[in-house]
């Protein structure tokens, strides 16, 4: 699923509140229900490698792009063409790592981890990948923990661990730094960024911080309007790591993204 084009992509739902009393036609289709048109014309291509930032305000449609890309959800028209396939759910091409904590309490960091590979029949094998992304998001010596015994961050990296265990093509991301404080959360995004240049692994990432996507993205995409349509998309051919306040071009952009989210000032 490196390669991603998104052709023409519109999602409705249908409000099934509007009337007190629905007719429903023979395949089971309201007949008298509203709808609310949240995506229309999305028409998008991520080239495989790229890490891909998707910016919006709240309630755009953003994390419901990122379900129809991943397959948990389906385009009312439309399609998204993965690896020239369409996609028509969910696959094991992909790892969704979503925005609330998706560790499960009853098990350590390590045991989390190994339910990426719970499929591998070698254990000797198994065990040293475990080791070996546990190593690579730095939770040498916390293997043994249990989620309530970690940080946020620790969470988190070790959610990452096990989408990384899995060595899916491409790992999409629902905001997931949220609920970090700010400093774990610089240290994240840059932990993601030298991941990204480590593996080579497609990344498709959703957030609020315009500057995690200037930072981070090899693309930006700026979603807005109701219906939600493409304001924005900029391949960005900026070296890491990347100073915002020392690069013109970053700054310039910044103010733009800024301003197509309504807000006209930022200091």
């Amino acid at each position: 699923m490196g390669h991603i084009k998104i052709d023409r992509l519109r999602k409705e739902y249908t409000e099934r509140r509007k009337k007190s009393r629905q007719n429903y036609d023979s395949e089971g289709k309201c007949k008298n229900c509203g709808s609310h048109v949240v995506l229309d014309g999305i028409n998008l291509e991520f080239e495989e490698g790229e890490l891909v930032c998707i910016l919006g305000s709240s309630g755009c449609g953003k994390s419901t792009l990122l379900r129809i890309i991943a397959g948990f959800d389906h385009a009312s028209s439309g399609r998204v063409i993965a690896n020239g396939r369409t996609v028509n759910g969910p696959s094991d091409d992909n790892i969704f790592v979503f925005q609330h904590s998706g560790l499960l309490p009853w098990k350590t960091a390590w045991q989390n981890v190994e339910l990426g590979l719970r499929h591998m029949d070698n254990p000797q094998e198994k065990q040293e990948l475990i080791q070996e992304y546990i190593d690579m998001v730095d939770l040498t010596g916390f293997e043994h923990h249990y989620p309530y015994q970690m940080s946020g961050g620790m969470q988190r990296r070790t959610e990452l661990a096990r989408a990384l265990a899995v060595n899916p093509e491409t790992l999409i991301m629902d905001e997931p730094f949220t609920g970090l404080d700010f400093v774990t959360h610089m240290k994240m995004r840059e932990e993601v960024v030298n991941m990204h240049a480590l593996l080579g692994k497609s990344m498709i990432m959703v957030t609020h911080f315009i500057d995690d996507a200037l930072v981070m993205g090899d693309r930006i995409v700026m979603l807005g309007g109701s219906p939600s349509r493409v304001k924005l998309e900029r391949k960005l051919d900026i070296p890491h790591p990347r100073n915002i306040e020392k690069n013109p071009e970053l700054n310039e952009l910044r103010d733009e993204l800024y301003l197509m989210m309504g807000v006209s000032y930022v200091a």
